[in-house]
């Protein structure tokens, strides 16, 4: 991976965790102020979309865990390999 991506990443990362995860609390207790749960779609939506949100950091969490960031200087291109 370029270092550029690693960046765009990482700070997809920071925003998700941020911004993300305060946005998906806002909607989660504007949702449960609604009322009674067991019939509140609304409030299972946000909990869909908290729960999506989470996932998307876990996985970008994983991802960036394993990087090697390539240098593109450093990479021979005279020859091609599979």
């Amino acid at each position: 991976m370029t270092k550029d991506s690693y960046d765009k990443l990482k700070g997809d990362l920071q925003q998700l965790k941020s911004t993300g995860r305060a946005e998906a609390g806002a909607a989660l207790a504007e949702a449960r102020e609604k009322g009674d749960l067991s019939e509140n779609a609304e409030y299972d939506a946000a909990k869909e979309e908290q729960a999506k949100l989470e996932k998307r950091i876990a996985q970008l969490e994983i991802a960036l865990s394993d990087v090697r960031i390539l240098d593109e200087k450093e990479i021979d291109d005279s020859k091609v390999s599979i």
